[in-house]
């Protein structure tokens, strides 16, 4: 069985999706600037991929790797556990998941693109 049929529905909420990707964050924007157009390591990343019942924010699927950014609701307690259960899933997919902070991304985009190089290296 194909991985990718299994967490990749094209059907699955695209008017959702898209509405992310025009409502992007600054963080969105700034580390999409530095993953479009293969530029890290060649890897082609989506923005707002969806996984099973999740949407994630970048995805490459050739390395399976997922780009999550955390705004503030991600630091409550509520946030950490629906990461917690998320990650459990994605990883179950075969997945690695990378966290980032907004803030993070803001203000160290060269270390977290860096981070990601690593991640998706076999």
């Amino acid at each position: 069985m194909d991985i990718d049929a299994i967490h990749y529905r094209r059907d699955a909420t695209p008017v959702r999706r898209r509405a992310l990707r025009r409502g992007a964050t600054d963080a969105e924007r700034v580390l999409w600037r530095l993953l479009r157009s293969r530029q890290l390591e060649g890897l082609k990343f989506r923005r707002q991929h969806s996984a099973g019942p999740y949407i994630l924010d970048f995805y490459a699927a050739q390395a399976r790797v997922a780009v999550e950014l955390d705004g503030g609701h991600h630091y409550t307690d509520e946030g950490r556990a629906d990461d917690a259960i998320r990650t459990t899933f994605l990883v179950a997919l075969g997945m690695r998941v990378l966290r980032f902070s907004n803030r993070e991304v803001l203000t160290n985009p060269d270390g977290v693109a860096e981070a990601i190089r690593q991640a998706a290296r076999p």
